[in-house]
Order: structure tokens, then C-alpha cells, then sequence
């Protein structure tokens, strides 16, 4: 995950006053901490899909799905500031509004899907998730994709390959590749659904050899940190069927797909027509404030519950289910998931169009206002993480924030709040169209 970061070694050109507060950030934090950009930009402001820094310099924000109804959003603003002035307590005490959201949020799950349980943090989601699924199961193994990012607890960063390798993968969990239509081609299939549930199958035999047997498939429906990988619709169901078979789970990573990121659903998962046992979300629930939760069917719950109680101080507290309710209000009141449909449908379009008259980029993928974008070298059409990293950068320097995902860093990962607009596209392509001029004339240059 250390892609775009900033490095004070290449810090030339960087001004002394951005210097002064990352070697202060160093000093006070500590090391482990990563910045973006080679010249780290200083932001003190944010509304709707623009940020602004300590100049007054405006940027577009196309990477954060944390602020998912956009940067400040009056409504949750209004009703964060209203519920801390009356009361913020825990969950064992009786608090109506926590199950009036309790009741709205599973209204847009399956009916199959009655119980929610609320967290802080995605990684608490998901390392709840495999602890139930585990106790429902009586398996351990857990199948996850190779490049997946699911956490940072000591038990989902072992889920998580994605870190990099400094971060042991569990001996319980196996890896299966990115559903790749192109890495399927290349290997004789052309139906991606049942290549996939053939690697997962692969894997699985490995855990019960192993003596771990199958607990769950966690999965991010759109495999985002592999590459953005959410087409054709439908192809993950065999792989669920083929872990079900095992007597394990589907548990659905929503933190990324879900909350309308996708256009076409509410979730994630409903573009492949299966009902997880599981699901997780996180980042986009509550706009910013720390608000995540594990929806569950009712039997699967029952089997963790009745072994061990489970209690988190201030997973769903009422001030954060305050911002989780306005996050769902808005994204209805303003048809966010329809306008991500749109403007994500047409941005798409556009990048095609882009890419194809663009030897520095290649294929478009992506739902909603979720896209990847490769970047590759004109030479080889190989996928090129420098050169990626030079485009991200040369978008900072154009005032667009965004940054890569992929196995190879190669992929533009291009992820605004909700309510990203036309006039926002606009200002993004335009950027892209001369940043990837731009780079390719600069490499151009040094081959000269």
C-alpha cells in the first residue's frame, strides 16, 4: 500500500514550509505513517467533492469514499451537531434512534439478511465477520483474493496480502487471483464465473488438506484493491455456490462497493444475484465519523452469540448512528446512487474515449463512481506502476487528488464522494487528458 507517498529524499523543490510540517508530523506520529504526493499537499478544508488547502488553492477530490454524500455535508453536519449537544453513550442503554437506523439500514439488504451489530472501524467489521463466521462454521480457513485488502487488526491484516509483503498472510487463509478476464483467457476459459469458482475450489481443497476446512470467501464485490474488477455481472456466484458446498460462508466486503458506490444497486453483491451470510461496511457509512457494521442473517449471528457476547464501547454510539441516519437520508433525498449511475456511466464513456486516442492509458473498468484506470507503457502495453505514479502526480500538480490500486500499482483508482458532478467530471478528464500528454512527453524526453 506504500504507493504515492512522499519521500523526503525526493523532496527537491518542496517548500520549507511543507517541509517543516512533515518533519514535524515525523517527529511528533512516528515513522509508520505514509504521506501522499512527492510534494504532500497541506488541506484545511473541505465541501462536497472540493478541498482546499492552507493557500486557498482548490482541488478535486476523486479518492475519498470516506466523506461519501461529500466534504461537510450540512445535513450530517447538522445532525452530528445536534446529537453530541444531548447525548453520547454506549449501547447498553436503550437508545430509540440507533434502532430506527438498525431498522432503515437492513430495509435495504435481502430479506434474509434481519440483524446488524455496529462498530467503529471496517477492519472491526470485518474481523467480527470472520470470527462469526468461524464460530458458525466450526472451520477456520478463510479465501480471500490476491491482492485484497480487508483491515489492519492483527487478524484481518492476515487477510490482507494487499499490505504488502512485510505482512504475513495466515497460514488458515489461501489467495486466489483477481477475476481477470484476461488471466482466464489466457488459460483456455472464456466463461470468467466458472474460472474463478475453479481457483476458489483450488483453494479450498488446500485449507481442508491443511486440516482448516472452509469457514468463508470474504470478498470486495468489485475487487477494488486487485484492480477494480466488477464485470460481467453474475460471475461471483459460482464461487459462493463452491464455498457453500463446504459448509462455508459468503461474507461481502461493502466498505468499497457498497452505499450506492456502485450506481446500479445499493450494494455491491446484488450485481452478482447472491445473498451473503455476512456483510461489512465501514468508510462511507457515517461521512467521516467513525461508524461501521456487520449485517448478518439472524441463524449465522446465533451461533456466535451463543458461545461469546460481543460489546464495543463506541461501536454505535448515538452521536455516530446521528451521521450513519443523515448519510442514508441524503444518499436518498438526493438520488446519489442514480446520480453515481450517471456520471459515473458517462465518465467511463469518456475515459474510453480518452484512453483510446491516449498511448499512456488502457483498459477502462469500473460501476458507478468506482472506475480503474491502467496505466501502461506505449511500448509494451504492459501495465507501468512509474508511470502511473508520474500521472498521479502530475494530477496533484493540476489540483486532482487521487492515487493507484492493482497487484502492479499500475491502475488509476478513481473514487469521488457521491456527489461528484458533470462539471466535475470535466475538470477531472481535462486534467487527465494533459497530465498523461505530459508524462508521456516527459518519457519521451528522457529516451531522447
Amino acid at each position: 500500500m506504500d504507493t504515492n507517498s512522499f519521500r523526503p529524499e525526493d523532496a527537491e523543490g518542496v517548500s520549507e514550509q511543507t517541509l517543516a510540517l512533515t518533519r514535524r508530523r515525523s517527529q511528533l506520529l512516528g515513522p509508520a505513517y505514509r504521506l501522499f504526493y512527492r510534494d504532500p499537499v497541506h488541506l484545511v478544508r473541505g465541501v462536497g467533492s472540493h478541498l482546499f488547502d492552507a493557500d486557498g488553492e482548490r482541488y478535486l477530490d476523486v479518492y475519498n469514499n470516506v466523506a461519501s454524500v461529500g466534504h461537510c455535508h450540512p445535513r450530517v453536519v447538522s445532525a452530528v451537531q445536534q446529537q453530541v449537544a444531548t447525548l453520547n453513550t454506549h449501547t447498553r442503554y436503550l437508545h430509540e434512534a440507533v434502532l430506527d437506523y438498525a431498522e432503515d439500514l437492513l430495509s435495504t439488504a435481502p430479506d434474509e439478511i434481519g440483524q446488524l451489530m455496529l462498530l467503529c472501524t471496517g477492519s472491526e467489521a470485518n474481523d467480527l465477520a470472520v470470527r462469526v463466521a468461524q464460530a458458525h462454521t466450526g472451520a477456520r480457513g478463510v479465501v480471500i483474493s490476491s491482492e485484497a485488502y480487508h483491515g489492519n487488526t492483527d487478524t484481518v491484516s492476515q487477510l490482507s496480502p494487499a499490505l504488502g509483503t512485510a505482512q504475513p498472510i495466515g497460514e488458515w487463509v489461501r489467495t486466489v487471483p483477481a477475476p481477470d478476464a484476461r488471466l482466464a483467457a489466457a488459460e483456455g476459459w472464456d466463461d470468467l464465473g466458472a474460472w474463478f469458482a475453479a481457483k476458489v475450489a483450488a483453494a479450498a481443497d488446500e485449507l481442508e488438506d491443511a486440516g482448516f476446512g472452509v469457514a468463508a470467501l470474504l470478498a470486495d464485490s468489485i475487487f477494488s484493491s486487485d484492480g477494480v474488477f466488477p464485470d460481467p455481472a453474475g460471475f461471483l456466484a459460482p464461487a459462493v455456490a463452491e464455498v457453500r458446498a463446504r459448509g462455508g460462508v459468503f461474507i461481502a466486503d461493502e466498505v468499497q462497493p457498497g452505499f450506492a458506490r456502485t450506481g446500479r444497486a445499493f450494494w455491491g453483491f446484488d450485481g452478482h444475484g447472491v445473498v451473503p451470510e455476512l456483510v461489512t461496511t465501514g468508510k462511507p457509512m457515517g461521512n467521516g465519523i467513525p461508524v461501521s457494521g456487520l449485517l448478518a442473517r439472524s441463524e449465522v449471528l446465533a451461533s456466535f452469540a451463543d458461545h461469546l457476547p460481543y460489546f464495543n464501547t463506541f461501536g454505535g454510539n448515538p452521536v455516530s448512528v446521528a451521521a450513519a441516519q443523515a448519510v442514508l437520508d441524503v444518499i436518498r433525498d438526493e438520488d446519489l446512487q442514480g446520480s453515481a449511475l450517471r456520471v459515473g456511466t458517462a465518465l467511463r464513456d469518456d475515459l474510453v474515449s480518452l484512453s483510446a486516442r491516449t498511448d499512456l492509458l488502457g483498459e477502462v473498468r469500473g460501476s458507478g463512481l468506482y472506475i480503474g484506470l491502467e496505466v501502461v507503457d506505449p511500448e509494451t502495453g504492459a501495465g507501468s506502476k512509474a508511470l502511473a505514479l508520474d500521472v498521479v502526480e502530475a494530477l496533484r500538480q493540476r489540483r486532482v487528488l487521487t492515487s493507484v490500486c492493482g497487484a502492479g500499482g499500475d491502475v488509476l483508482k478513481l473514487r469521488p464522494p457521491l456527489v461528484f458532478s458533470a462539471t466535475d467530471a470535466a475538470w477531472l478528464l481535462e486534467a487527465l487528458d494533459d497530465a498523461a500528454r505530459a508524462v508521456g512527453a516527459s518519457r519521451r524526453a528522457a529516451g531522447s
